[in-house]
């Protein structure tokens, strides 16, 4: 007569124990720079910090960029851990709410920029003869940034603040998925807001990694 062994269910607090002793193994590995254990960590934490960003951003491409920026902080950073004062995920769930609350402001700023844009351009057609001269370099700045914007981007921007379209009426207007639309606009906002503070010497000194 043949048995079979059956795999014994492990008690709620061996599971917890077993949780514990990985997550301070993993620490351990961040510490001691070990890539492998950093891949570890990615996997087991990576959802989890992409969830929390995508929740407060409503923006699953700009919650990816957000993931990817809070573990390449945790890398850099990771001499900054003190596992005696948190726990690991408890960490890296810190980096992701300051980087998430940057990728909020540097949305903001984005979007003003544009707007920005978008009032010196209508104003430059509507009184082409006479701009106030105090305002002649920061509107010839605005609209010569918007020119040099690859077309696809400064197309979907003209759209947008000029025609007062909307992503989905941009995406059927130049029959481009409505993804690429977003991607465009974007990419188009980001790189207008880097030419101009770097022209303007404002460009921000990188932050420390957490």
């Amino acid at each position: 007569m043949s048995t079979s062994t059956r795999p014994v269910p492990r008690a709620p607090e061996t599971q917890a124990w077993c949780e514990q002793d990985l997550e301070e193994d993993l620490a351990r590995g961040l510490l001691a720079s070990d890539e492998t254990a950093f891949a570890a960590i990615y996997r087991r934490y990576s959802p989890l910090v992409h969830t929390l960003a995508a929740r407060s951003l409503g923006d699953a491409r700009e919650a990816e960029d957000v993931t990817q920026q809070v573990f390449l902080a945790a890398w850099r950073g990771r001499a900054g851990f003190h596992p005696e004062r948190g726990a690991l995920g408890a960490w890296l769930v810190g980096i992701a709410r300051r980087k998430t609350v940057d990728a909020l402001a540097a949305r903001t700023r984005r979007l003003r920029l544009a707007d920005a844009a978008a009032r010196a351009a209508e104003a430059t057609v509507r009184h082409p003869a006479g701009p106030a001269p105090d305002h002649v370099p920061d509107r010839v700045l605005l609209i010569d940034e918007l020119s040099r914007l690859p077309r696809p981007q400064r197309e979907v921007l003209c759209l947008a603040y000029y025609e007062d379209l909307t992503q989905s009426q941009i995406a059927e207007r130049i029959g481009l998925p409505l993804g690429t639309v977003k991607s465009h606009a974007r990419r188009g906002l980001h790189r207008m807001r880097h030419r101009i503070e770097a022209a303007s010497g404002t460009e921000p000194v990188p932050k420390a990694a957490c």
